[in-house]
């Protein structure tokens, strides 16, 4: 396997990952009606935002089996989200009766939602974790080294970008993840609640190139 740059025709891949990796890492294909829309909250608007932060893991025949998508301003990013991807969205999926429960309507009353976000003391100005990001990885590729490495390279690029902070969220019960996340050197930000943990990890910004981060994207 290998990492390299995302490109356009790895959208769909992008949305299909994002499916069978849905459930806490596991197949989430038989919970949705409509497969494409945990994509386009997880996945999809961040290869439209800020392409140059998306990388993903292929095989030797090119083949996307995971990717790790960064954001270096959650702030904007949420912005540009409320201005630029949402509406459409919610053009396309009208809000669920109020008894609809399902998984779909769940996402979909998510789309439409604008509560204020709560304090979140780690983007408030100054900001000392504005980045944040996803991975997901097929089961094929779980368990490889490659997670490390791929996160690896994102912190290199927002390093390159001159970011102090990165942050995630995950599941609170969801301790092997936890764990992984604690051997990179992230740290709880936030205590857990029902929505989840945050963890955060500081980077050391810089002006020139990492030579570590070209290497990874020619490793293979």
């Amino acid at each position: 396997m290998r990492i390299r740059p995302y490109a356009p025709r790895d959208l769909d891949a992008l949305y299909d990952i994002c499916l069978r990796t849905g459930d806490n890492g596991r197949d989430a294909t038989a919970a949705y009606a409509d497969p494409r829309q945990l994509g386009e909250i997880y996945a999809a608007p961040y290869a439209a935002h800020d392409p140059s932060l998306v990388t993903v893991l292929v095989t030797d025949d090119d083949r996307v089996v995971g990717y790790v998508i960064g954001c270096r301003d959650t702030v904007a990013f949420e912005e540009w989200l409320e201005h630029e991807w949402w509406p459409p969205l919610r053009e396309r999926y009208p809000l669920p009766d109020p008894a609809d429960t399902s998984p779909d309507a769940r996402l979909v009353r998510q789309i439409h939602d604008r509560t204020p976000a709560p304090p979140r003391p780690w983007l408030a100005e100054p900001a000392t974790h504005p980045a944040h990001l996803h991975i997901d990885l097929l089961p094929e590729a779980q368990g490889t080294g490659w997670g490390r490495r791929m996160i690896e390279h994102l912190r290199g690029l927002l390093e390159d970008l001159g970011i102090a902070g990165l942050h995630l969220g995950v599941g609170a019960a969801n301790h092997g993840a936890i764990a992984f996340y604690s051997r990179l050197g992230f740290e709880p930000l936030s205590a857990p609640d029902d929505d989840g943990l945050t963890l955060g990890t500081t980077l050391d910004p810089r002006d020139v190139s990492r030579p570590e981060a070209s290497d990874a994207l020619r490793a293979g």
